[in-house]
C-alpha cells in the first residue's frame, strides 16, 4: 500500500503531467449543426469529451450582443484564472463543461471542456428556476402582474379552480409563498408522483387543481421551506393565465428573445404550458446575459426588461433552506440563492442561480462580476476555487 506522502507526490506529478501536456484549441468548439427541437436532453452524454479544450483569456466577439475585452486588462491575476482553468479542464475539482467570466458587461474569458461548445444549449437542470423567476419579474415590469400580487392568495389569481374540492387552508399560498419553497404543499410521494406524470402526458388536466385537492390541509406550519417543483406548476399557471398568448410564449418573445437567445429548449406540459421546475437547456453565452439582468437591475441594453423592485425581492435573504444538502450560508429568495462570501477579509453577498450537475450563474454586484459554469458532476468543488481565485482577483 501506498504512503499518503508518497500518493500525494504521485497524484501532483500526474496532475503537472496533465497540464503540461493539455492541448488547448485556438477556436471556439462549435457544433456543425444545432436545432434545438431534435436534441434529447441527454444530448450532451452522447458527445465525445472535447479534444482539445479552448481556454481564450481574450473572447471573440461572435456578433450575439455580448461585449468582448481581454482578461489582462481587467486583472493581474490573468495567469491564476488560466492556470485554475487548465485544473477545471483536467476535472480536478469535478466533472465540468464549461467556465465564463465576465466582468463590467464584458465577456472577459471564455472556456469549453468535456461536452462544452460554445452553440450547444446546455441543460439548466434547477438553474430553470432562477430563469422562471426573470419571467415573473418580466410579466410585473409589463404590468400583467404587480407585486401587490405576489401577496395575494393564488385561488383569487387562478381561473376555473372549483373551490369546493380544495384542501383546507389553500387560501394561505400565494406566490411569494410559492416562489420561496414555502408554499405548505404536502402531497404524499406517490401520488405527487402521479400527478406530475398526468399533467405532463395528459391534454385537459388541471395540476394545479389537483394539487390543491391532494395535499394535507395547509397550515402556518405547513409553510416552511420544502425544495418541490410542485410549488413552480402553481407559479407557471398563474403566469400562463395573466400573460397573452401561452406562458412558453411569453417566456420567448418576451424574455427570451429580448436577449438575443434563439437557441434553447424549454419543455412544456400536455397543455403547453412552460415547466418552471426543471429541463430548459440555454448555451454558456446565454446564461451570461440572463446574470446580466440581474447585475444591471433588470436592464439589458437600456431597456428595463425585468422590474427593479421584484429583482431586489428576488435576490433577498427571505428564508433560509433546511435542506441538508444546501450549504448552510446560502439563503433563498425567488429561486435565487443570495449567498455570503469572504473575499480578502470583506463579506459579500452574491447571488446565484445554481442546478443538478453544478450548473451555476454567479453574480457578484459589488464586483460587476459574473461567473458562469455548466457540467454534469455531482461532488463538484469548483465553486470553492472560484471564490479563492476568481473572486479575488477583480476585487481592486
Amino acid at each position: 500500500m501506498l504512503d499518503s506522502t508518497r500518493f500525494l507526490n504521485i497524484a501532483v506529478g500526474t496532475l503537472a503531467l496533465c497540464l503540461s501536456s493539455l492541448a488547448i484549441s485556438s477556436g471556439a468548439p462549435e457544433l456543425a449543426e444545432v436545432d434545438p427541437a431534435k436534441l434529447s436532453y441527454s444530448f450532451e452524454k452522447d458527445l465525445p469529451n472535447l479534444s482539445p479544450v479552448y481556454i481564450e483569456p481574450s473572447p471573440l466577439n461572435r456578433g450575439d450582443g455580448i461585449e468582448v475585452a481581454k482578461l489582462s486588462s481587467h486583472t493581474s491575476a490573468s495567469s491564476d484564472i488560466l492556470a485554475f482553468a487548465k485544473e477545471a479542464a483536467v476535472s480536478k475539482f469535478g466533472e465540468y463543461d464549461s467556465l465564463l467570466i465576465a466582468h463590467k458587461n464584458k465577456l472577459v474569458f471564455e472556456s469549453y471542456f468535456r461536452k462544452g461548445r460554445v452553440n450547444l444549449p446546455h441543460f439548466q437542470a434547477s438553474v430553470t428556476k432562477s430563469h422562471t423567476a426573470l419571467a415573473v419579474g418580466r410579466a410585473i415590469q409589463l404590468g400583467y402582474l404587480t407585486m401587490d400580487d405576489l401577496d395575494k392568495p393564488i385561488v383569487q389569481l387562478l381561473k376555473g379552480l372549483d373551490k369546493a374540492k380544495l384542501a383546507k387552508g389553500v387560501e394561505h399560498i400565494t406566490l411569494r409563498k410559492a416562489m420561496t419553497m414555502s408554499s405548505g404543499l404536502r402531497i404524499e410521494e406517490e401520488k405527487l408522483r402521479q400527478l406530475t406524470r398526468s399533467a405532463r402526458e395528459t391534454k385537459g388536466s388541471n395540476i394545479v387543481q389537483q394539487l390543491l385537492e391532494a395535499t394535507a390541509a395547509i397550515s402556518p406550519e405547513s409553510q416552511s421551506f420544502l425544495y418541490q417543483g410542485v410549488d413552480l406548476s402553481i407559479v407557471m399557471q398563474v403566469l400562463e393565465e395573466v400573460v397573452p398568448g401561452s406562458s412558453m410564449n411569453f417566456i420567448d418573445k418576451e424574455l427570451l428573445s429580448k436577449l438575443g437567445i434563439s437557441v434553447y429548449r424549454w419543455r412544456t406540459d400536455a397543455n403547453g404550458v412552460a415547466i418552471g421546475a426543471s429541463g430548459s437547456s440555454i448555451t454558456s453565452r446565454d446564461m451570461l446575459k440572463l446574470g446580466s439582468l440581474v447585475l444591471n437591475d433588470g436592464q439589458w441594453k437600456g431597456e428595463q426588461l425585468i422590474s427593479k423592485v421584484f429583482l431586489e425581492a428576488a435576490t433577498s435573504k427571505i428564508t433560509q433552506p433546511t435542506d441538508d444538502w444546501i450549504p448552510d450560508n446560502y439563503y433563498y429568495g425567488f429561486y435565487w440563492y443570495p449567498t455570503d462570501f469572504t473575499v480578502n477579509g470583506k463579506q459579500i453577498t452574491v447571488d446565484m442561480a445554481w442546478g443538478g450537475g453544478d450548473q451555476r450563474i454567479i453574480v457578484f454586484k459589488e464586483l460587476d462580476l459574473i461567473v458562469v459554469v455548466t457540467g454534469a458532476t455531482q461532488e463538484g468543488t469548483i465553486m470553492d476555487q472560484i471564490a479563492q481565485v476568481i473572486f479575488p482577483a477583480f476585487d481592486k
